[in-house]
């Protein structure tokens, strides 16, 4: 973090701090990501995704914009279409050793983007202030990408880098689930329902799987979309990479 940025303090520190046991306590479970996104918003961060990478791939996490709902499912599924490829952070990310842990703020690497790469995901309002946050453990390699509406101070690198280990604790739990990553962040009913709709089943169809009523398979799949940042059964497909 730069000087000009050291004198200043996060807003909701208590909350943060208030939470992090809850995180820890409900890792690899159902309700971590309910923990976990206020913890986020209580930085002051605009945004937050998390990618999991691996040598041929890439996986979206967690998207969550506080300000723009729009914008962060609409660059993940831009980002996973292949332009992760030229993120200079894919392969810095990779090279970590397990253990290890890198903030890197978008100034330092902004030299080693292509200028479409860079027009994309970084001169678009609403993306200025990112710092990304590369964690590697045992099973997973993680980006966990914070996005500022202003500068933040020194506190803010001890919070995202505890958020990040507590992401990285999460997600390589669920690592071996089964089924699409994303949908790690959801319920066991909601997680139903969206894998009925990649699997291409009618609401009918789930409703009796699940035994409920078709309304309250609309109530899971619209709780799901908001948890997962999407407003469309395509954006799911494409977040899932199905």
């Amino acid at each position: 973090m730069s000087d000009k940025m050291e004198d200043r303090t996060i807003p909701g520190t208590t909350v943060l701090l208030a939470g992090i046991d809850t995180c820890l306590a409900l890792a690899g479970r159902d309700a971590w990501a309910d923990a976990f996104v206020p913890r986020v918003a209580a930085t002051g961060a605009a945004q937050v995704m998390v990618f999991s990478y691996r040598e041929e791939s890439a996986a979206c996490l967690l998207s969550r914009n506080f300000r723009s709902g729009a914008l962060g499912p609409r660059l993940a599924e831009d980002y996973l279409g292949g332009w992760y490829r030229q993120d200079p952070l894919f392969r810095r990310a990779l090279a970590l050793e397990t253990g290890a842990l890198e903030v890197i703020e978008s100034g330092a690497v902004i030299d080693e983007m292509t200028g479409d790469y860079r027009a994309w995901f970084y001169d678009r309002p609403g993306l200025e202030g990112k710092t990304a946050v590369l964690v590697r453990g045992n099973a997973l390699c993680l980006a966990v990408n914070f996005y500022w509406p202003e500068a933040q101070g020194a506190a803010a690198e001890v919070a995202i880098r505890v958020l990040a280990r507590l992401a990285l604790l999460h997600f390589e739990s669920r690592a071996e689930c089964g089924y699409p990553a994303p949908l790690a962040v959801l319920s066991q009913r909601e997680r139903d329902v969206c894998l009925g709709i990649l699997s291409g089943k009618k609401a009918e169809v789930i409703a009796g799987e699940l035994g409920v009523a078709v309304s309250t398979i609309a109530t899971y799949r619209t709780r799901a979309y908001e948890k997962l940042g999407i407003s469309s059964r395509g954006s799911l497909f494409a977040l899932c990479r199905v």
